[in-house]
């Protein structure tokens, strides 16, 4: 068996116990004996699966990400206003 079909096999396995695992992810959720980091925990993997992960905003941090897509901006969105 070729890794790409083990692969798919691997993941048609997984999904078929998609329904139990969210039932699974919804009865600790819900449990008052869960703790509430288990609790959060299956709300956010639930929310995951039902809407995407969520998006991350970009913090300037000084000489950091901000500062990096400001400068690939200018050299490549922008190239004909030079290195600003």
């Amino acid at each position: 068996m070729g890794k790409a079909k083990a692969l798919l096999e691997i993941r048609s396995l997984a999904r078929s116990h998609t329904r139990t695992a969210i039932r699974v992810l919804v009865g600790i959720m819900r449990s008052e004996d869960a703790t509430p980091a288990a609790r959060v925990s299956a709300a956010h993997a639930i929310l995951d699966r039902g809407w995407g992960k969520a998006t991350q905003p970009l913090e300037n941090s000084g000489e950091g990400t901000l500062e990096l897509i400001h400068r690939i901006e200018r050299v490549i969105v922008h190239p004909d206003r030079g290195d600003q």
